[in-house]
Formats: structure tokens, C-alpha cells, sequence
């Protein structure tokens, strides 16, 4: 039976008529949309508060849907209780997001990421005079990497300090090449190699983890954990769209904040659970998937005959390990904010019941709407349900999917050596 979405605060069991946020960028008229090739408001009203309890209205497991139309009556507009609004723009671009994520404490290598970050609301303005903005940033960065230098490498776990040096290298050469481009008045060559330094600068501060910082809570320490990060490539099929044919997501997993949750998902793609299972709910404001064929809801373990299920599991700025079992609001943590807010267009995260915390098992969803109406820490996803990772490439292209079209294969990049204890191996040699 497929996951429905159902909010706490909202009473009303219908699901609610949705559609794409007005400002999601137009859709790109192309048959098929591929990976790059290179790699396989700030006000919050509280009008719009209402409209996100209302568009919030269920990710649950086990709501019917027979019956339902695709576009239901919206439901009343439902003002929830939020305790803290935030204060700037939230960060929405979800490699930033994942960058920022990473369990490290090194104030040189943020230096030089963050005018890089600012590079994007350069771009913003029109006409070559974003270049202007787009030089300052450029100089802003070469300036802490040569004065960062040191630091940087000093934070750097050591197994990995002879990529990081080499790394380090490649983005003092981009940034002389960036500024170059912007010297020539290249607008359209600055993101693409925006993009190239900002990874650069990714693999450095993952290169500054050592091991696993936290010991995951003994009651769940055997089940599948993603003891770091993985990134996998969805293919979906798409059935009756003639601008576009087939799509591949690029998604990065983050297990040091949701090693449960991370390792339950990967360790379900290499039983290949997913392959082949049909898009179940797409209605503007999530897609959702993983409901298996059958009255059960989720996946059942071979070993056991009984579907797995895990716990929600949550990662506060500030805590040194996840919270599990309760959601924030339920721990009186109302000032909290998530590791990994649903901030980005395509936040992946669990769909469970309505009423227990720790009922997830399979189903899975991508947020569709900008986070205008869903800023971190100020509505009724964050804290509530878990997020695990973000779609990094084609996250566009997720509105484009239909009830129907079909996930033809998930597969691992990369990652796959941070699953420990993963029991599809158990389940093969059986």
C-alpha cells in the first residue's frame, strides 16, 4: 500500500492537490537527461507557514490510495507551531548542504568555500557586471587558500594528506584559471568551473574525516550502517512524456549523519529492491517509492520473515551523534535544528506511520518543494522524519516524474566499502 503524507498538526486525511513551486526553474525540452559527462525569498510569512502544514499533510506509511484522485480538494490552511524562524536565506544548493554536513571543524578550508558558494548569488545579477561580483569572490578564495594553506593541510586525516596536497593544488590552478575566465568576461565558463573547485574543495574536507567519529548505539550497531558516504545513480524510466525519455539522479548518501538510515537504503539497492518498482506517488510536493508488491509495507527480511524496520534517526547541529527513537518535538528540542535540513530540492529522506517513530522500513521520498515554504527549522518535516541524502544531479527532473514510471536500476559509484554489517552479502551465500 503506497506512503501517504500526513502532518501532526493537520487532522484531515485527504490527501492535499499540489503543485510544482512557481519558482522552480522551466523545464529543459530534452529527450533523455543524463549525468554530466565529466562524473558517472528570505521572508517566511505566516501565510506561508500555513500553506507548508497544509502541503505537509502526511509521509506516512500504509494511507490508502485507492480511491483518491490526483488532485484532491486542498485541505484547510493549518498554522503550526513554529518556535524559532530563521533568520537568513537558507542554504538550498545540496552539495553545500553535504559540504557543511561533514563532521569537521577546520575554519581555513570554510574560507575558501564559502566565496566559491557566493559565486552563485553573483551570477544572479544580470549582465557581465555579475563578473565584478564574481571577482571579488574569486580573489576572496585565492587569498584564504594561500593564507589557509597550512591549515588546511594540518586538518587533513593522514592516510589521506597526499591527495589532499595534490587537491590543493588543482584548486590553486582553477582559481588562476577562474579569474582568468572572468579577466576575458566569460559569464557563461564561471559555473561550470565553479562547480569543478567547489568539488575540489569537497574531497578536501572529506579527506579531513579520520575513520568514523561516533559509535552507533548497540541496539541497532548490527544492522546495515554506512560508516561514511556513498553515492549511487538512479535510472528511471520515463512512460508518457514526450520531452524526455529516461533520466539518471546522481544521490550522495550521508551515513556519518544517518549511518542507520543510509545503510538501510543501500543495503535494500544491492538486493536490488528497488530495480524495476514503479514511481507511487508524485503529486507536486514529494516523489515516493519502495512500497513492494503485497500486503506488507515495507521489506521483508528473508532471515525473518518479518518486514525490517528502523529507527527514526536524527543528527542536531551541536550533538557529537544522532538522536534516536523520538522525534525533536518529542525530546523538547524545538531550537534544534538538523544536520540535514529539507532544504534542497530533492532532500531524500524515510516515509514511516504516522504514529510511530520508528516504523520505516523502505519507502522512501524526494521533497519537490523550494524551501521557501519548508526553511530549515521552521516547519513540520525537519526533526520529524530522517533524512539521508540528496539528489546532486537531474534534481530538476524529479518534478517531471509520474505515478507509473519506473525505476529500471539503482546502482552504487561509490561507497560501497563504508556498508558494514551488509546482509545482502548473508543473504547471497545463503
Amino acid at each position: 500500500m503506497a506512503a501517504a503524507l500526513a502532518s501532526p498538526t493537520c487532522c484531515c486525511c485527504r490527501r492535499p492537490s499540489l503543485r510544482p513551486s512557481a519558482g522552480r526553474r522551466g523545464r529543459r525540452p530534452v529527450a533523455r537527461c543524463a549525468l554530466p559527462s565529466s562524473e558517472k525569498r528570505n521572508s517566511f510569512s505566516w501565510k506561508e507557514c500555513a500553506i507548508s502544514a497544509a502541503l505537509s499533510a502526511g509521509l506516512i506509511t500504509g494511507a490508502p490510495t485507492s480511491g483518491w484522485s490526483a488532485h484532491a480538494s486542498p485541505l484547510e490552511p493549518v498554522i503550526p507551531d513554529v518556535s524559532v524562524l530563521i533568520s537568513g536565506p537558507p542554504i538550498k544548493d545540496p552539495g553545500a548542504l553535504l559540504r557543511y554536513a561533514l563532521p569537521i571543524d577546520n575554519k581555513a578550508v570554510r574560507e575558501v568555500q564559502k566565496p566559491l558558494e557566493d559565486i552563485t548569488d553573483s551570477l544572479k545579477i544580470a549582465g557581465v557586471r555579475a563578473l565584478d561580483s564574481v571577482e571579488r569572490n574569486v580573489r576572496q578564495a585565492s587569498r584564504a587558500l594561500s593564507n589557509g594553506r597550512n591549515l588546511i593541510l594540518g586538518g587533513l586525516a593522514e592516510s589521506k594528506r597526499a591527495n589532499g596536497e595534490e587537491l590543493l593544488d588543482k584548486l590553486a590552478v582553477g582559481l588562476d584559471e577562474l579569474q582568468r575566465i572572468v579577466e576575458d568576461r566569460n559569464r557563461d565558463a564561471v559555473a561550470p568551473k565553479q562547480k569543478e573547485l567547489l568539488q575540489y574543495v569537497g574531497t578536501v574536507e572529506e579527506d579531513m574525516v579520520d575513520g568514523f567519529p561516533y559509535e552507533v548505539p548497540e541496539e541497532y550497531s548490527s544492522m546495515p550502517l554506512l560508516k561514511g558516504r556513498a553515492t549511487v545513480d538512479m535510472k528511471v524510466k520515463i512512460k508518457d512524456n514526450p520531452n524526455l525519455e529516461d533520466c539518471v539522479f546522481r544521490i550522495v548518501l550521508d551515513g556519518y549523519n544517518a549511518p542507520v538510515t543510509a545503510g538501510n537504503f543501500l543495503d535494500l539497492v544491492e538486493r536490488k529492491f528497488y530495480d524495476g518498482m514503479e514511481i507511487q506517488r508524485s503529486d507536486g510536493f514529494v516523489v515516493q517509492t519502495g512500497d513492494p508488491e503485497g500486503p506488507a509495507e515495507g521489506f521483508i527480511d528473508p532471515s525473518t520473515g518479518k518486514v525490517r524496520t528502523i529507527p527514526l534517526e536524527l543528527m542536531v547541529n551541536g550533538d557529537k551523534a544522532p538522536v534516536y527513537g523520538e522525534t525533536l518535538e518529542e525530546l523538547g528540542r524545538y531550537k534544534a535544528q538538523t544536520k540535514l535540513p529539507f532544504n534542497a530540492f530533492g532532500t531524500m529522506a524515510m516515509a514511516r506511520d504516522e504514529f510511530d517513530d520508528n516504523s520505516a522500513s523502505s519507502q522512501i521520498f524526494w521533497l519537490l518543494k523550494e524551501s521557501e515554504l519548508t526553511p530549515s527549522n521552521a516547519n513540520i518535516l525537519d526533526g520529524r522524519y530522517a533524512v539521508f541524502g540528496y539528489v546532486t544531479d537531474n534534481e530538476d527532473y524529479l518534478a517531471d516524474l509520474k505515478v507509473g514510471d519506473v525505476i529500471e536500476s539503482i546502482q552504487v559509484v561509490s561507497g560501497l566499502d563504508n556498508l558494514a554489517n551488509p546482509s545482502y552479502k548473508i543473504s547471497c551465500e545463503e
